[in-house]
C-alpha cells in the first residue's frame, strides 16, 4: 500500500480547499484504517473552513469531513469488532485537531463506527451519522420517547429534523413537524402532520394538534427565537425542550413556570473529550437496524462530486442548494 494519499485541505479560513498528497496514517492503538469511500457534507465543515464553528475546535490548515462510509483495511493494537474488509460508517474525524474523512484513507477510533447497514450504498451511509445521531442523543437519550406521546419537531424537513421525525415514529410517538411550504409533502412522506410554520403561529398549532395542553416534547433543530418559541408549546410538569442549537441568550423563565425540563444536545462531545465514543457506536447500531426493518431512510443529493470537487459541493451545502444531503466521492475526480 502506498504510504501517501489524495487529501483536501482547508489551508487558511475562507479559502478554496486544495487537494494534495499527505502521508497515509497509520492506526494507533485502538483504532481501525478505513478506505473511505464517501465522505457527507455538514453545514458545520463548510463552517469550519469559513474560519468559524470554534466550538469544533479544529485549527487550520486541516482535512475535514466529519461523516463517512468505507473498508476497514487495518486494525492496530487493541482495535476489536472489526476485520479487514468490513464495510463501515460514522461520525469520526475532522474536529478537535483530527483528520478528517475527505482523504483516501483515515485512522479513527474503532469505537465510533459501525458495521454499514447492507441497504445502503456508500454515499447514503456517509450521509447518515452525525445527523441520526444528534436525533437520538435528543429524543432518546435525552427525552426517552416513546407510545402515546406527541413530539414536535420544528424544522423537520433538515437533516437532524427529517432523522428525528423517523426516529420518534418508530418509537411509537405521534409526530409533527413544522416546515415552509414546499418541505410540507416531505415531512408528510416522513409520516409526520406537517405544520406550516409562516402560515401557522404557534399558538393556533397547540391549540389544534393538543387542545391547548402542549406537546409532551419538542425538539428544536432550527435555534434562536425557535428555541424561545418552544418553552411554550410544552405540557405543564412532564414536558420536555430539546435543542441541538441552545446557543445564545434565551430566558428560561416561560419554561420554569411550565414546570418543565429543557436539555442540550451537544453531538461532538466524544470526539472531543474522548468520554462516551462506545455510545456513539451503540446508536449507530440502532440507525442501522431501523434501516434494515425500513423505519429510516436518507435523503441523498444526487449530484456527484470527487474529490477534485470538493469546493463545489462545500458551495451547494454553503448556500444550502442540496436536494438532500451532499456527498463527496472519494477517490473520483
Amino acid at each position: 500500500m502506498n504510504n501517501t494519499m489524495f487529501a483536501a485541505i482547508a489551508e487558511t479560513a475562507q479559502a478554496a480547499l486544495v487537494v494534495r498528497h499527505i502521508p497515509r496514517p497509520v492506526p494507533g492503538r485502538g483504532q481501525v484504517l478505513i478506505k473511505v469511500h464517501a465522505a457527507g457534507i455538514n453545514p458545520l465543515d463548510t463552517k469550519i473552513a469559513a474560519g468559524g464553528g470554534a466550538h469544533a475546535r479544529q485549527p487550520l490548515p486541516a482535512v475535514l469531513g466529519i461523516d463517512l462510509a468505507g473498508t476497514v483495511v487495518e486494525l492496530g493494537e487493541g482495535a476489536s469488532g472489526f476485520v479487514p474488509g468490513d464495510e463501515v460508517f460514522g461520525m469520526a474525524g475532522g474536529i478537535g485537531g483530527a483528520q478528517g474523512a475527505l482523504a483516501e484513507y483515515i485512522a479513527v477510533d474503532a469505537r465510533l463506527v459501525a458495521l454499514k447497514p447492507r441497504s445502503l450504498s456508500m454515499r447514503e451511509a456517509a450521509a447518515l451519522p452525525l445527523v441520526f445521531i444528534t436525533a437520538w442523543e435528543g429524543l432518546v437519550d435525552r427525552a426517552n420517547v416513546r407510545a402515546g406521546q406527541q413530539v414536535l419537531i420544528h424544522g423537520g424537513a433538515g437533516g437532524v429534523g427529517q432523522m428525528a421525525v423517523q426516529i420518534a415514529k418508530a418509537r411509537g410517538a405521534e409526530v409533527y413537524a413544522t416546515g415552509s411550504a414546499t418541505r410540507l409533502d416531505f415531512i408528510r412522506g416522513l409520516g409526520a402532520t406537517p405544520i406550516d410554520y409562516r402560515r401557522q403561529d404557534a399558538d393556533s398549532y397547540v391549540r389544534l394538534h393538543t387542545d391547548g395542553e402542549g406537546f409532551d416534547i419538542v425538539y428544536d433543530t432550527v435555534g434562536g427565537p425557535t428555541l424561545d418559541a418552544s418553552f411554550n408549546m410544552v405540557k405543564t410538569y412532564t414536558g420536555h425542550v430539546l435543542s441541538c442549537l441552545g446557543w445564545g441568550q434565551h430566558s428560561l423563565a416561560p419554561l420554569s413556570f411550565r414546570g418543565a425540563s429543557y436539555s442540550g444536545v451537544f453531538t461532538l462531545m466524544p470526539l472531543l473529550t474522548g468520554k462516551g465514543r462506545e455510545h456513539h457506536g451503540q446508536i449507530l447500531r440502532e440507525g442501522a437496524a431501523l434501516v434494515e426493518s425500513g423505519q429510516l431512510r436518507i435523503n441523498v443529493d444526487q449530484r456527484r462530486y470527487g474529490l477534485g470537487k470538493v469546493n463545489e459541493a462545500f458551495a451547494q451545502v454553503a448556500e444550502g442548494r442540496g436536494a438532500g444531503k451532499t456527498v463527496v466521492d472519494i477517490g473520483v475526480e
